[in-house]
């Protein structure tokens, strides 16, 4: 199976390789950005070659499909988008994303989930895509909301870290709101 390069004006959406490993691992290790994600901030190298080698392993599977968010004018690797919990007999997914905190309030991220939703939507033929957020992490809700997700609800003790459970927020975008949106 050959791994989906997307492209939008400003970013490559890449297939995350070992080339990419300094550059996950420094974004994966800085707290402000795991702390909403749902793990820990990494403190071994080792750790961010298992995960990566897992977004290879989740894409051969079709259970997800992780990439690499590359800036097109100086091919820097400045984080990831995803497709989590990827079911396409059920067609539903989850997305996810992270950036490395120099490139927040840029637009990046609104830039590469639009294009992952297209992807999703027109390529996957999926029906739903769903998002889970950490009740406080304010910046990826808006995001969500300013996409045109909508908020569905609570989970109870759905996310787990630093030996917490919290509560999460549920979104989702469904192919029709996806269609509205386009017109």
């Amino acid at each position: 199976m050959i791994f989906p390069t997307l492209e939008t004006e400003r970013l490559k959406l890449v297939e995350i390789t070992m080339d990419y490993l300094e550059d996950y691992f420094s974004i994966m290790s800085y707290d402000e950005v795991t702390k909403y994600y749902g793990m820990n901030s990494l403190t071994d190298k080792e750790d961010a070659e298992r995960i990566i080698s897992s977004f290879g392993v989740n894409f051969q599977d079709k259970r997800g499909i992780r990439w690499g968010i590359v800036l097109k004018e100086n091919n820097r690797f400045i984080g990831t988008v995803g497709l989590n919990a990827l079911q396409i007999h059920n067609k539903r997914c989850e997305v996810g994303y992270e950036i490395h905190p120099d490139t927040w309030k840029k637009g990046y991220t609104s830039e590469a989930v639009k294009k992952v939703l297209e992807y999703c939507f027109e390529d996957l033929m999926l029906y739903r895509v769903g998002a889970v957020t950490f009740m406080e992490n304010e910046p990826s809700f808006k995001l969500l909301l300013k996409l045109g997700f909508q908020k569905e609800g609570v989970l109870r003790g759905y996310l787990y870290q630093n030996e917490i459970s919290h509560d999460a927020f549920i979104f989702s975008m469904t192919n029709p709101d996806w269609n509205k949106m386009k017109i």
